[in-house]
């Protein structure tokens, strides 16, 4: 099985920052790489950057 048949998933939790930054610098890898990737994120009711992009 080569790695565009495989399936990953990545997580990030946690306190501070950091995780967007991480989760879309992943993608942008994968991205690069012919991969499939997708952003999945829970919103807290306020206005964030990320929704613009």
């Amino acid at each position: 099985m080569n790695i565009s048949e495989k399936k990953f998933v990545q997580l990030y939790t946690g306190n501070g920052k950091g995780k967007t930054t991480a989760a879309i610098g992943l993608a942008v890898r994968a991205s690069g790489h012919g991969l499939k990737t997708y952003i999945g994120q829970f919103m807290k009711g306020q206005s964030y950057g990320e929704l613009t992009v």
